[in-house]
């Protein structure tokens, strides 16, 4: 039976921080030569999606209908800041921390996520509210339905 202590994490820190400081060091001997920087290795691409997909399930982001698309921007900016992971930076505990430092990348690309989102669904209800939303509906029959429905879109836009 797995208890906390012994419970299996998503990602094994240990493993992926020798992966990433291995790979910040290719790139810095591609650098000192002048050269295109080397592929990402599949395992440490695979720990940012892991990364990504855990921190999506907190509750501050799981009930997000675009939480797919927020994991992908979270490993898409993954991808563009290990270049500028420092394995020399201090941290407390003297050894470099990468699954620190990506995981507020993701964070980050969560927030920025979400407010794009929120802007362009205010663009959609302020384009509803002034549009003639009526003449979209289709005619059911059902008049009192579709009708209430317009008023919750006015009136959510009039929120804002």
């Amino acid at each position: 039976m797995k208890t906390p202590k012994n419970e299996e994490h998503y990602v094994n820190n240990k493993e992926f921080t020798a992966a990433v400081v291995e790979y910040i060091e290719l790139v810095n001997k591609a650098k000192k030569k002048k050269l295109d920087h080397p592929t990402i290795p599949h395992y440490i691409g695979e720990c940012f999606l892991r990364i990504a997909e855990g921190l999506s399930h907190k509750p501050s982001f799981y009930s997000y209908s675009y939480r797919e698309e927020m994991v992908m921007d979270g490993v898409e900016n993954c991808i563009k800041a290990i270049h500028n992971y420092d394995i020399n930076a201090s941290t407390r505990s003297g050894r470099p921390n990468p699954f620190g430092y990506f995981t507020q990348i993701i964070w980050f690309a969560f927030l920025r996520r979400i407010a794009k989102e929120k802007k362009q669904q205010e663009i959609k209800d302020r384009y509803i509210a002034q549009s003639n939303i009526a003449s979209f509906m289709t005619d059911d029959g059902n008049d009192v339905n579709n009708s209430s429905m317009i008023e919750r879109m006015r009136s959510r836009y009039e929120e804002y």
